[in-house]
């Protein structure tokens, strides 16, 4: 009886001890210079629909069903997909627009597993009219998944993703 006591405290210890250890946040960003204009890359940022023709989880499911609810590139719109294994269900909505320079959303994930993120995609002017993406995304990594975080790495899920995202928009807007 005794043992079986030990063990489960030793359980319940190991278990709080990773929570404490465990990365609470998360924050994962890739950037890319695009030889063209703030003016001619911005709408692929801000707009919804145009993100999708650069989406790197289009290319992992070019079946999966979307849906547009609001006035594409206006802060409020939400964009909804539901697809295979690899991009899931969820949505993302814009919650801030600083023309020119910046958009803001709140990603909402529902599976695999439910969470929510806040992302962000950043346009400045670099030299010789080149322009710097900067997309990303960051949040909170809740019990029990932080837990799981010590050993994965959000920035080697999703980094990848994001510079495939930003090499098919350099390409597009380069071509």
């Amino acid at each position: 009886m005794y043992t079986l006591l030990y063990i489960l405290g030793a359980i319940v210890f190991l278990v709080l001890f990773l929570a404490l250890i465990a990365p609470k946040t998360y924050d994962v960003s890739r950037s890319v210079e695009i030889n063209n204009t703030k003016a001619a890359i911005f709408p692929y940022l801000k707009f919804l629909e145009k993100q999708r023709e650069w989406s790197p989880w289009m290319k992992k499911d070019p079946n999966m069903q979307t849906e547009l609810r609001g006035t594409d590139g206006e802060v409020g719109t939400v964009s909804y997909w539901n697809g295979n294994k690899e991009v899931g269900e969820g949505e993302q909505e814009i919650t801030k627009i600083v023309d020119g320079e910046r958009v803001e959303g709140a990603l909402r994930f529902f599976k695999p597993w439910k969470s929510e993120s806040d992302c962000y995609m950043d346009l400045e002017e670099t030299d010789n009219g080149k322009s710097k993406v900067t997309w990303g995304f960051s949040g909170k990594n809740k019990f029990p998944f932080s837990i799981m975080m010590l050993f994965m790495s959000m920035d080697k899920m999703v980094g990848k993703d994001f510079e495939e995202g930003l090499q098919s928009l350099k390409t597009k807007l380069e071509a």
